[in-house]
This record gives structure tokens, C-alpha cells and sequence, in this order.
């Protein structure tokens, strides 16, 4: 069902007032919503006709019949797996894990019995269910232990509805509702101590009210009161969240949050259009038809992410769903192809590969520009010498501000890919169990800190936690590009002047990275970056790094008497060890401005070096 930019309106109002008598308290008023609501099961994502279409295409497209064969291989080995009794993580105490678990058992070992009608996968899949529906809660305390389950079991309710006995399906609904539903509606009502996700822009506004969605829609015929309720609630709230996908489809939190932000936004927003006939516009915000720029162009030469705030150091890109979804959502070629390409290359597809299918465009998808600027939140700017080729020189930079959720203080920090390494890099998060790691010790620990990014010191103290930059100027041609990044206003107190330009030249050239800090009092700079390559004096200002047979040569043009020193970043617990990891730095002396130009340049086998051209100074002087 279609719905006019008018109609949607209507309806969004509608539910908007539903969901804001719930959140007073007052009961909620039937809006319509159940005779929209989908008759019968299976109401969710892979209806019917969906499946049919499935079947039908699979017998013409061998890359959907052999990805379905992996996804009933992997429900084979679920078959005889013991679901988990309940237990809290030791590190955290938290029941994320076993929601997850749930999630991806139920949801392969359900497809797999809708497919093949096979009542022993259908079997498999009520015991991960039952399992659930035995445990004493879902953890609300920790609200994405609660909307992760709420959508594992939602999924099996509805998918396995017809194999379901009278019984079962009550003791199914009475669990969504005691452990999931009513949860979230003390939290939308402002009763619950964690309904502060439901205020917020970040990662936990779009799991909690995608998760909760998914279990109101499941039962919303055998329990209409909980679609006002939640639905009504939900689209208020996600629009928070989703906003943040403007104006390029980046996401402040990192590449590993977009994942799984976006993973729960495409349950939510397709479990509403399959069920409802409408998304209520959701879908249309601003930028979110852009969100496959994270994948496509976040990850290096290399394969390794761009590993942003809390992201894994080890971030690399592997499938995801919720891709085929912005694919098959926005009609978005670049992405399905991308996708495509990574699951040929050894990828393992998993069941919503399957259920959001997209063919592999037939026509071959325009070249990507060499230079990206993803503007938002936390504006990030990629820099490339050559597509499609694993040993390009590449750099990315980011900007924005240090409060955003999950961040570092790390404004102004790049990563760099050349020869099919990784030489500069960020180190990622940190174990979420150290104490007050999101509190007020956040700061104390490295791998949050400036010194673990490839920024300085400036007078031994890093940036601030309430610091903002900008990007001044991107540009680009066929000879290299310039990023050019304010930040004065990063460090505490803020500098007089601090402007950073990244810059790169094609072909076989080079990364120049130029700071010009002018400080109020005279003050040294620590200038650096952490790498696990192996570091070795090249001459007068010169460093030779090496990863196996690769060398990249660092060059410090400014200052000329500039020497260089290795630092070492190895913790003790409770910290990570960072075993094999270093700080390379420059050491500008005590003075009240320092420009200071350095080179990245990688060297052939024989050891020529690629071009590099030191930067002019009107690059970080527009």
C-alpha cells in the first residue's frame, strides 16, 4: 500500500497523539491501527507474497539459491544447540549477549523452516522462543537486553505462528508483553529509570524503539491495545535518532554503531511498512537514503574501517543486512553491488541478506568519486589515490565535536592505508567494563584520550571533552586533494589559531598532513601518531616504516631541525595492553607558533619513493 506525502501526514498525526496521551498516562485511544494492521501471520518483513517472490526468483538467480543453501546450512547447525539459561555477563552484567543469540538463532532456524517447511527447524526455533519466555525478565535495567529480545521473540510469534499451538501463542504474548511491552511503555511514560533512550539521538533510541515495535506488531491482532501504545510512541521518538543521518547518511558513533543502529531502523521502519502499510515517513529522513556511505566508503584499501570513537581497532567490513535493506529501500545500485562483491569474496551471507534481497545490478555502477566528504555530526572526509585497487594510498579525517556519544578526544585525527597496510591508526575502544569508562573516568584511560590519535600535544595536555571543530575546505582534481579542518576550538583552553590540512597526490604519490598552531604563551607540541609497523631511523628527519616487504617513508619538512622519538603505549590492566603498538613523535620546542609539515610517503619494492609535494601555504590558510 502506497501513501501520498498527505496521507502520511495525517496518519503520523494521529499516532502522534495516541503516543502522547500514553506517555501522560492516560489510556490509549484507539487510532486505526488495527484494522490496518495485516491480517494473519506471517506479518512481518517476509510475508507471503514476499517468500513466494523469494522461491520464485531463486530458481532463476544463483546467487540467492546458494546464498539461501548457507542460511538453512547454518539453521542445520542450530538444530541441536542449547539455548542458554539466564545469566548476566561477569564483566558488565549485562544480558546483550544472550539477547543476540536468541535473535540470530530464532531468526535463521524460523527462515529456514518457512523455506523448506521443515517442522524440525520449526521446532528448534519454539525452543530458542520458549527459552526466552522462561527467564525471569529481559533486563530492562539494561534497555537493549530487553527490545533485542523483545524483537528475537516477536520474530519467532510471527514467523512460526502457524506451527504454533493455541498455548504456546499465549504464552508467547503474555511474555512480550510482561518482559518487553509493558517495560517499554514505563520507559515512554517517563516510570522507568532507563526511558532516557527514548530522548535521545544516538544508537539506543533506534534498537529500543525498533525492538519494541517488532513485538507490538507481532501481536497487534490478539493485543490491540499495545499498537497505539508502542507504535504511537516509537514514531515520535525515532525521528530523534534518525535525524542524525543527515545530510550525507554518516552516524557520529562510529562505524560499528551505524551498523547496528541502522540494523534496528530497517526492523523498525520495514516491520511497520509490512505490517501497516506504511512507515509513516520515517523512511524519508533526511539523509538516511544516503546511509550506505558508511560501508562503501568508510573502510580503507585495506578492509579496516575507519575506527572512529568506540569502534573495534580491528573493524573491518564484513556483510550486513541491513545494507541489502538501504539497497532494496532506496534503490541504492552502489550498495547492492558492494554487498554483492563482499559475499563472493568469502563473505557469509545471513537471513536478511535473504529476506531483503537485492539481484546484483547487471550494469556495472559508476566509479565512485576518489575524494568523499560526509558532512553531519561528525563530518568525516576520505581521500584516495585510486579505486579498486588494494594497495592505494588512502586517508581519512574527521571533524565535529568530542561530546557525541561514544566519542574520543580525537578531532582532527586521521587513519592511512597505502601498500595494503594500515600505518597510522586509531586504536578503537577500550573494555566498556572499565570503571567509569562512560563516566567521569572516561578520560584518564588512553585509547579515549588524544595521545592514542594521530594529533599533538600541546604543552603535554590533549583536546578538551566539550571541544568543536569544523571543516573549512574540501577540494579536489586529478593531481591530489586537500582537507582542510578547524581546531582552535578543540583544545582547553582554545588555541589562538589551529588549522590542520590532509592532503594527498595521485598515483603513486603521498600523504602531507600540515598543522599551523599559533598559542597565546609559548608552549611545546608533541606531535604524533600510534602504528604497529616496525620504526627505524632514515636519516635526518626521516623514519622508514615496515610491514613485511611494504616501507613507508616519513618525512618531517617543518620543523627543520625536527627529531623524532618512539613512545611507548603498552597498559597495564585493567587497561588494554596494546602489545606491538608505539607513538611516533615529532618534538616541536617551546614557542608561541609551530608549523610543522610532515610526509607520508610509500616506497615501491625497489625502493623509489612516490611523489610528494610539501603542502603550499595557502592550503591551511584559505
Amino acid at each position: 500500500m502506497k501513501w501520498g506525502t498527505v496521507g502520511r501526514r495525517t496518519e503520523l498525526a494521529a499516532v502522534l497523539v495516541a503516543g502522547a496521551m500514553a506517555c501522560a498516562g492516560e489510556a490509549p485511544t484507539p487510532t486505526g491501527l488495527v484494522a490496518r494492521l495485516r491480517a494473519g501471520h506471517p506479518r512481518l518483513w517476509m510475508t507471503e507474497e514476499r517468500l513466494a517472490e523469494l522461491r520464485q526468483q531463486a530458481q532463476a538467480d544463483p546467487t540467492l539459491a546458494a546464498w539461501v543453501t548457507q542460511v538453512l546450512a547454518s539453521a542445520r547447525s542450530l538444530q541441536g544447540a542449547r539455548p542458554p539459561d539466564y545469566h548476566l555477563s561477569s564483566s558488565r552484567g549485562i544480558l546483550l549477549e544472550i539477547s543476540r543469540r536468541h535473535h540470530n538463532s530464532i531468526a535463521t532456524l524460523a527462515l529456514a523452516w518457512r523455506w523448506t517447511r521443515d517442522r524440525s527447524f520449526a521446532e528448534a526455533a519454539r525452543r530458542w522462543v520458549l527459552n526466552a519466555c522462561a527467564y525471569p525478565d529481559w533486563h530492562p535495567d539494561h534497555f537493549l537486553d530487553t527490545a533485542e529480545m523483545t524483537c528475537a521473540v516477536g520474530l519467532g510469534y510471527d514467523w512460526l505462528y502457524e506451527s504454533l499451538d493455541a498455548a504456546t501463542r499465549r504464552r508467547i504474548e503474555e511474555s512480550l508483553i510482561r518482559h518487553g511491552l509493558e517495560p517499554g511503555r514505563l520507559a515512554y511514560a517517563g516510570q522507568a529509570r532507563l526511558g532516557w533512550w527514548t530522548r535521545v539521538n544516538h544508537n539506543w533510541n533506534l534498537v529500543c524503539n525498533g525492538g519494541l515495535l517488532v513485538g507490538a506488531l507481532a501481536i497487534g491482532d490478539a493485543h490491540p491495545e499495545w499498537l497505539d501504545t508502542i507504535v504511537g510512541n516509537a514514531v515520535t521518538s525515532m525521528p530523534r535518532a534518525l535525524a542524525s543521518y543527515a545530510p550525507d547518511g554518516g552516524w557520529g558513533e562510529g562505524p560499528s554503531y551505524w551498523d547496528y543502529a541502522t540494523t534496528y531502523a530497517a526492523y523498525g521502519l520495514d516491520a511497520l511498512r509490512t505490517a501497516l502499510g506504511t512507515d509513516f515517513g520515517l523512511a524519508d529522513a533526511p539523509g538516511l537514503s544516503k546511509a550506505a556511505v558508511v560501508p562503501l566508503e568508510w573502510a580503507g584499501p585495506t578492509g579496516l574501517y575507519f575506527n572512529f570513537a568506540d569502534a573495534s581497532e580491528k573493524a573491518v567490513r564484513r556483510p550486513t543486512g541491513c545494507v541489502m535493506w538501504l539497497a532494496r529501500t532506496f534503490h541504492d545500485a552502489a550498495a547492492a553491488a558492494d554487498e554483492h562483491a563482499l559475499i563472493a569474496a568469502g563473505g557469509r551471507p545471513g537471513p536478511w541478506h535473504v529476506v531483503w534481497y537485492v539481484p546484483r545490478p547487471p550494469a556495472r555502477a559508476a566509479e565512485r568519486p576518489l575524494d568523499v566528504h560526509v558532512r553531519g555530526e561528525v563530518p568525516v572526509i576520505i581521500l584516495t589515490s585510486r579505486r579498486g585497487d588494494s594497495n592505494a594510498i588512502w586517508v581519512a579525517v574527521k571533524a565535529g565535536h568530542n561530546r557525541v556519544n561514544h566519542g574520543h578526544l580525537d578531532l582532527g585525527s586521521f587513519v592511512l592505508d597505502a601498500l595494503g597496510h594500515r600505518w597510522v591508526r586509531d586504536l578503537g575502544k577500550d573494555s566498556y567494563s572499565l570503571p567509569g569508562y562512560f563516566g567521569r573516568q572516561r578520560w584518564q584511560y588512553l585509547r579515549t584520550s588524544t595521545e592514542s590519535h594521530a594529533l599533538p600535544l600541546i604543552g603535554g595536555r590533549g583536546q578538551s571533552p566539550k571541544g568543536t571543530s569544523w571543516v573549512e575546505r574540501c577540494t579536489g582534481g586529478p593531481t591530489g586533494a586537500v582537507a582542510i579542518v578547524d581546531l582552535s576550538r578543540a583544545y582547553d583552553p582554545p588555541v589562538r589559531r589551529f588549522q590542520r590540512a590532509v592532503g594527498l597526490t595521485r598515483g603513486r604519490g603521498a600523504v602531507v598532513v600540515r598543522d599551523d598552531i599559533a598559542l597565546d604563551s609559548a608552549q611545546d607540541v608533541r606531535w604524533g601518531w600510534v602504528t604497529d609497523a616496525a620504526v627505524a631511523p632514515a636519516g635526518a628527519g626521516r623514519l622508514r616504516l615496515r610491514h613485511g616487504d611494504a616501507s613507508l617513508e616519513v618525512r618531517a619538512v617543518s620543523p627543520e631541525t625536527a627529531e623524532w622519538r618512539v613512545v611507548s603505549v603498552e597498559r597495564s590492566p585493567p587497561e588494554a595492553a596494546n602489545r606491538g603498538l608505539r607513538r611516533v613523535e615529532l618534538v616541536s620546542p617551546s614557542a608561541t607558533s609551530h608549523q610543522i609539515e610532515v610526509q607520508f610517503v610509500p616506497l615501491a619494492s625497489d625502493g623509489a619513493a612516490g611523489h610528494a609535494a610539501p603542502m603550499p601555504p595557502s592550503a591551511a590558510h584559505p
